[in-house]
């Protein structure tokens, strides 16, 4: 491979100019306002974790996984979620803290990936964890705080949709026992949203036309409250029956928080990590292709780490959203110019420092001549000549 030229950057990273860091801020610190109004906390954890511990419970793949070796030959990763290094930190420095425990965070994370469009290696996320209740409501109370994040980000128009990973998992098990192999691949092209691979797979399989049926009938489970009777309908197996009896009990809350008219439920969703347990959801913005925020239940992961406790919780790309949505409105303020002479420099410094104080930004110029003067409604002069 050839020297890349000095103003070239790694595949999957970017520069943020002035501007963009303005509104992606202003994101964070009006999401982090909205986190803190609801009772969390907010936590900073490493960029970098040891792989042995972090990195094997993160549920990212290694491929994805950025290793590194510090200089003991320890094998060392950059945070891929913040998930992760929060249940280490809850299970360790916070261990004597009750429970439940409400955390917030803003962090890039890191993962590595193929070149290909919309796919980021550093990336921003702005979320909660909410640590030690196993309860529907609290998992309502995380999609109705994802809703209030967004809309204190911004994202006016957008839809959550929310599953349930045991709706699946019975259903499949029930259709397809013992065939791990298949399942997994029936859930990948899921994952991808790819239901015409979906279809192909299960026309492949040796199944009753009832089996078949009921499988590819999951397909038409989105929309509201009703697609959880109809769910009910489907199976008569003991995790499917608890797994909607559990997304009824969350839509319920969710009526009461009224918000429930930003949330959907789809039933062909699955989780992109593995660590998710139970309620699992997505946001999705009208302007915007990709999910902008992403979450769910995760009740075996803090166990890795010594302290077993349910937890739930979610992200919002932060990135995504400066990228793609228009709704807020950041007020760009000029700096002031204070232009001065040598013999004006005290004062010229003492008024800028008066403007700073009232939160006005200044830059100073030292100016020799006239000829170097300049003018405008942000300009304040002061010299001698």
């Amino acid at each position: 491979m050839s020297k890349p030229k000095g103003f070239e950057k790694p595949a999957g990273v970017r520069d943020y100019l002035p501007f963009a860091v303005e509104k992606l801020r202003e994101i964070e610190r009006r999401v982090l306002d909205c986190m803190a109004g609801w009772g969390y906390c907010q936590i900073m954890t490493p960029t970098m974790e040891y792989y042995d511990t972090v990195g094997v419970a993160s549920s990212t793949s290694d491929q994805k996984l950025f290793k590194l070796l510090n200089n003991r030959g320890t094998t060392m990763v950059l945070r891929s979620d913040m998930t992760t290094p929060i249940a280490r930190v809850v299970s360790s420095l916070l261990k004597e803290e009750p429970l439940p425990l409400r955390l917030s965070y803003h962090a890039n994370v890191f993962r590595s990936i193929e070149e290909e469009a919309g796919k980021e290696a550093e990336f921003y996320q702005t979320g909660v964890e909410l640590v030690g209740d196993n309860s529907a409501e609290a998992d309502a109370e995380v999609v109705a705080l994802a809703v209030a994040s967004l809309q204190a980000a911004g994202v006016s128009s957008f839809k959550i949709a929310l599953g349930h990973v045991g709706f699946l998992n019975g259903l499949l098990e029930e259709a397809i026992p013992g065939r791990e192999d298949v399942q997994q691949e029936l859930k990948a092209r899921l994952l991808r949203r790819d239901f015409v691979g979906y279809r192909e797979i299960l026309a492949r399989l040796d199944l009753s036309a009832g089996q078949r049926d009921e499988l590819a009938g999951i397909l038409k489970l989105r929309g509201g409250k009703e697609v959880c009777r109809e769910a009910l309908e489907l199976s008569n197996n003991s995790l499917v029956q608890s797994s909607i009896e559990y997304l009824s009990a969350v839509w319920e809350a969710l009526e009461d928080f009224d918000v429930a008219r930003h949330v959907i439920i789809d039933l062909t969703m699955i989780g992109d990590f593995s660590y998710y347990t139970g309620l699992i959801f997505e946001g999705y913005a009208a302007d915007i292709g990709f999910p902008v925020c992403g979450g769910g239940r995760y009740d075996k992961l803090l166990q890795q780490f010594g302290r077993p406790a349910p937890a739930t919780g979610f992200s919002l790309k932060t990135n995504r959203i400066l990228d793609g949505v228009d709704g807020l409105k950041v007020g760009r303020e000029l700096p002031v110019l204070m232009q001065y002479d040598a013999s004006n420099r005290r004062r010229a410094y003492v008024e800028a420092e008066r403007l700073r104080s009232e939160g006005r930004g200044v830059r100073m110029q030292l100016v020799s001549g006239p000829d170097e003067l300049e003018t405008g409604d942000d300009v304040i002069t002061l010299v001698s000549f």
